[in-house]
């Protein structure tokens, strides 16, 4: 699967930006997908994923409440809106999608577990 990423940019504390992640090369609905951040020498963390039958959306904690993932499985496209943004929101932003198999629940949060990411978008928050 190939993914593009878009959609960051340059925002004050208390904005919004919605991250894009268009798919290709197979059925978007046939597999899980997820968005990570990174920011400098910072491991890559969890944000958010969906699992390939939509039914089950996670979050990580630091996130809960201010981001929202979903997809459009008619464009190929999974998104991350990102409200009440927050300086230490700032961070290279990855989705990624696992094509290997259902990902088991206990390693949704876990990078390895994808095989397949996007190149990435930055997203700078500023106080």
């Amino acid at each position: 699967v190939q993914l593009q990423a878009s959609g960051g940019g340059l925002v004050q504390a208390g904005g919004s930006l919605r991250l894009s992640c268009a798919a290709s090369g197979r059925t978007f609905s046939s597999y899980d997908m997820g968005w990570f951040r990174q920011a400098p020498g910072n491991e890559r963390e969890f944000v958010a994923a969906f699992r390939r039958s939509g039914s089950q959306i996670y979050y990580a904690d630091s996130v809960k409440g201010r981001f929202t993932i979903s997809r459009d499985n008619a464009k190929n496209t999974a998104y991350l809106q990102m409200n009440s943004l927050k300086p230490e929101d700032t961070a290279v932003y990855y989705c990624a999608a696992g094509t290997r198999g259902r990902i088991i629940t206990t390693a949704v949060r876990n990078p390895g577990a994808y095989n397949d990411w996007g190149q990435g978008t930055q997203v700078t928050v500023s106080s």
